[in-house]
Order: C-alpha cells, then sequence, then structure tokens
C-alpha cells in the first residue's frame, strides 16, 4: 500500500502524514517545486519538472489497486481511478467510477463559466473549511482500514 499526493496546493499534507504514520503506510509527495516535508522514513518527497501536468504523469504512472491517491484535480483523480487506484480530494469527497463521469463533465462546464462563455464569469470552488479537513481525515483513515482488508 502506498498514498501518492498530488502536492502543490494539496491542504492536508499534514493529516495525510499523521494517518498514513498511526496505519505504517509510505507517502510520496510529488510536486513541480520542493515542499518541506518531515525527516521520516514513511515519507518521500518527489519534485518533477515544471512541464504541464509532469506530477499527473508520474503520479498515473504509478498508482494501482495498492495506491491511494490525494488530489483535487479531476483529470487526475479519473486517470488513477482507472489504474484501480482509491482516490480522495483534499475536502474529503472520494472520485468513484460511478461519480467520476459527472466531476469531469461539471468541470468542463464551470471552466466554461469561469471563462465567461455564458454572460458574468463565476467563482471558484468554495474556500476550504474545518468540516472538509475533518471529512479527509476520516475518509483517508477508512481507506486506507479496507485496503488492509483487501477492499
Amino acid at each position: 500500500m502506498k498514498i501518492l499526493v498530488d502536492a502543490d496546493a494539496c491542504p492536508v499534507k499534514e493529516e495525510v502524514y499523521k494517518v498514513a504514520w498511526r496505519h505504517g503506510v509510505p507517502v510520496t509527495i510529488v510536486s513541480n517545486s520542493p515542499i518541506r516535508v518531515p525527516a521520516h522514513p514513511l515519507v518521500d518527497r518527489v519534485v518533477v519538472s515544471d512541464g504541464f501536468d509532469a506530477a499527473d504523469d508520474w503520479i498515473a504512472e504509478r498508482a494501482d489497486a495498492a495506491s491511494i491517491c490525494v488530489t483535487a484535480d479531476i483529470l487526475l483523480a479519473d486517470r488513477c481511478l482507472k489504474a484501480g487506484a482509491v482516490v480522495i480530494a483534499p475536502n474529503g469527497k472520494p472520485f468513484t467510477a460511478s461519480s467520476i463521469g459527472a466531476a469531469v463533465a461539471t468541470r468542463a462546464i464551470m471552466a466554461d463559466l469561469r471563462a465567461g462563455a455564458m454572460g458574468d464569469p463565476v467563482g471558484g470552488p468554495a474556500p476550504f473549511a474545518k468540516t472538509d479537513r475533518s471529512r479527509f481525515l476520516s475518509a483517508l483513515d477508512e481507506a486506507l482500514v479496507r485496503l488492509k482488508r483487501g477492499r
């Protein structure tokens, strides 16, 4: 088992470490620029090039049925799900095979709306809240327990 984190804008890295250490599961923090990570044998940092989707490509290539991927990137979530990984957004909401299609479609619609394709531009997602952090902790812990049991 392993946890792969799309880390550049991830607000729950500290939570990932705490849950991973409790379960004894290795974590790989993947980013386009150096990010400070704890000096711990279960934590590894990978800095990829600043090329478009370089971090996403690195994660997607290593995602498998023994992985939990933490990302807010819907297209990366789709790629990881197709590889058999469990995928959790930083707000604690899981991406699943049954929900990813709607998420991809909504992403496309929202991109058009934010660009002003239909009148006034719209804002982005709601700000990250304490309830999101709590939901994430619970979702990550549950996902690790399920993986340990063989899903």
